[in-house]
């Protein structure tokens, strides 16, 4: 098990460089349109020793491997405590990286354990109904909707909800709110959460549907279920107590390996509902030309992702030891 753990540690490297790689490569002067020097300062003319002292600063004279050294060595700083990171100061906001991320990062967090709440809840009930109702008018009804959910993109539903709940429902009562449209609330509450969280889970709970469908559907024809039933046992008990237990394993990974897209698949949905997370950030940051955070917020999602990644990876070889990665799990 240490040398599968170790060898997918390994794996992450390459990962972690391609992408770094990639998103350095946009603040090299010439690559996308803007001065770095003007983003940094403003659009006033600057006396030349400042000029010459935002540039020793932010190591713009210096070769492009200098640079990409540099802002290495000050990730590593987070190694072992991750509130000594030095991901570089915002062009925008004169703060941090990682402070305005630590701020943002408690919203986005909060936000997808939400929608794996709605997916998890939804999803599970959607495909255990449809595989033990198969053919119905219920199977039918779950199998257009997941379709629809699967085909429709994310922003454009969160739009629609907000039309739905916020202007249509918002005429038929009078001018009540029936459930907000933007924004997380002061202090946070759960109305603001009920609309962002449903968008974000949408296509996450139509694929938990499908797999928990084909997956029951599979379990309710194999050996042990004709066994249990001919025991005498109650269609209920045979379901959740033997179909269920097995047919939940792909689902688990799943829902495992969907945390960390969500975490970094919420840039859409926090933008259409001005949700104030590390997603809303980044966007804003690339409309703002803030390459720090842009880097900064990408870099914290793909760690995100990438570990949550490793975690699932690690419990389903603990789980099922038949699972063998080149012989390295034990």
């Amino acid at each position: 098990m240490l040398k599968y753990t170790v060898r997918r540690l390994l794996q992450m490297i390459p990962v972690f460089i391609g992408v770094t790689l990639i998103l350095f490569a946009l603040r090299i002067p010439g690559f996308l349109p803007g001065d770095p020097i003007k983003l940094i300062a403003g659009e006033k003319p600057l006396p030349e020793g400042t000029r010459r002292q935002i540039i020793k600063e932010n190591h713009l004279d210096d070769p492009v491997y200098v640079q990409y050294y540099e802002y290495l060595k000050g990730f590593a700083k987070g190694f072992p405590d991750p509130r000594n990171v030095d991901l570089g100061e915002s062009y925008q906001k004169n703060r941090e990286v990682k402070d305005i991320l630590l701020d943002k990062f408690p919203n986005t967090f909060r936000l997808a354990f939400a929608a794996i709440f709605v997916e998890i809840v939804l999803g599970l009930l959607a495909g255990i109904i449809s595989a033990v109702k198969q053919y119905s008018f219920w199977d039918v009804l779950v199998t257009l909707s997941t379709s629809i959910l699967v085909s429709v993109p994310v922003f454009w539903l969160g739009l629609l909800l907000q039309m739905t709940f916020g202007i249509g429902l918002k005429k038929l009562t009078g001018g009540a709110v029936f459930l907000p449209i933007t924004g997380m609330g002061d202090p946070p509450d759960l109305m603001h959460l009920i609309l962002p969280s449903f968008t974000l889970a949408s296509v996450s709970t139509a694929y938990v549907a499908r797999i928990m469908r084909s997956q029951m559907l599979e379990a309710m024809g194999q050996d042990y279920i004709r066994t249990a039933m001919a025991k005498g046992l109650t269609e209920r008990a045979v379901i959740f107590k033997h179909a269920l237990k097995n047919a939940l394993i792909p689902v688990v990974t799943f829902v495992g390996i969907d945390l960390g897209a969500l975490m970094g698949g919420a840039i859409l949905t926090e933008s259409v509902f001005s949700w104030p997370g590390i997603g809303r950030e980044i966007m804003l940051a690339v409309g703002q030309r803030d390459w720090p955070v842009v880097m900064g917020g990408v870099i914290v999602i793909v760690f995100i992702y990438m570990f949550v990644n490793l975690a699932v990876d690690l419990s389903y070889a603990v789980l099922d030891p038949r699972i063998r990665y080149g012989g390295a799990a034990e």
